[in-house]
């Protein structure tokens, strides 16, 4: 099983849409695939399910099959972590599903963190409260999980990303994005470097993740086309990401100039479907399965099969890295 993190600390960039529309991808492609929420927002969860779904799910304080309900025994200091029930969306594809009270667990991540420096085992517990939940919720042949984080670099990100084999970067073709890139990378080294360190302080009963947190890539999102190639207020921006990803996310000199479109980190370049997202939104299902009967009429028919290609590309791409097959 792999573990792949969607990260990025700036927001607006379309990361929980790649996270949904790559989960329904490997599953029509025969992944066995779990998405979980660890944004404390909960879009995603808001994606998958219907408004009558989320009242069962966030009837009270307890949310018992949400994250927040597997992590409270944690947080109210009465015992470990319970296990979440799996949202089924197809035979293929599950959900864990997020909450806002997740929140709550920034302050007790924070605490945690400098506390494993001491070899507490609570601290332990805490930091891999994340992870411990992943593995005890998936089932045989589970082959991926995606996981998806909130935009920022606190607490629960940190612990989200410890929980992470590899890491895929959302990228708006802009300077605040290339601004996040500068803080990101360094911040992901420091956390890796740390939890490496930590992981020998671990107990050792205790499940506790590698934290191998590798970037495997980037996806640039919704920039506009025309002729099929970006126009030019993208254009400038996208031109700057290859040799900011290397110098500031793997700590590399920049290397030869290089454009995104022969950028060997480039995993995808994501046009803006514009009509398609409100469509698929108001039809509960991804872009690419959008049929005539949801509107998706004249040339919308044309761009749901682009955007199935689009994305069928990326998810080939993503499991190469993964060493996962795909049907």
């Amino acid at each position: 099983m792999k573990t792949i993190a969607f990260f990025n600390n700036k927001g607006g960039v379309g990361k929980t849409s790649l996270v949904y529309h790559l989960a329904w991808m490997f599953a029509d492609h025969g992944v066995n695939t779990i998405a979980i929420d660890l944004d404390p927002q909960a879009n995603l969860t808001a994606m998958f399910l219907d408004e009558e779904r989320l009242e069962e799910l966030w009837p009270d304080d307890e949310h018992p099959d949400t994250v927040y309900g597997a992590i409270r025994p944690i947080l109210r200091g009465i015992g470990d972590i319970t296990q979440p029930e799996v949202q089924r969306i197809t035979d293929n594809l599950g959900l864990i599903a997020g909450d806002l009270g997740l929140s709550r667990f920034e302050d007790k991540l924070s605490d945690a963190w400098p506390r494993c420096h001491n070899r507490e085992e609570s601290a332990f517990r805490v930091m891999t409260a994340f992870h411990r939940l992943i593995v005890d919720s998936v089932q045989d042949g589970t082959a991926l999980v995606l996981i998806d984080v909130g935009p920022n670099l606190g607490a629960i990100n940190r612990a989200a990303l410890i929980a992470s084999d590899q890491v895929v970067l959302p990228l708006a073709p802009d300077l605040f994005s290339l601004q996040g890139l500068k803080n990101l990378g360094p911040t992901l080294r420091e956390w890796r470097e740390i939890w490496t360190e930590l992981t020998h302080k671990a107990p050792p009963d205790l499940s506790v993740p590698k934290g191998t947190m590798l970037p495997i890539g980037y996806v640039v999102m919704q920039h506009g086309m025309r002729d099929s190639r970006p126009v030019k207020a993208y254009q400038r921006w996208m031109d700057r990401i290859p040799a900011t990803y290397r110098e500031a996310v793997l700590d590399e000199p920049p290397g030869a100039a290089l454009k995104v479109s022969n950028d060997p980190y480039s995993l995808a370049s994501l046009r803006h479907y514009r009509s398609l997202m409100p469509m698929a939104m108001d039809a509960n299902k991804p872009m690419f399965f959008l049929k005539s009967a949801d509107g998706a009429i004249g040339a919308h028919q044309e761009a749901v099969r682009s955007c199935y290609q689009d994305f069928k590309i990326l998810a080939q791409g993503i499991a190469r890295h993964a060493g996962i097959a795909m049907l």
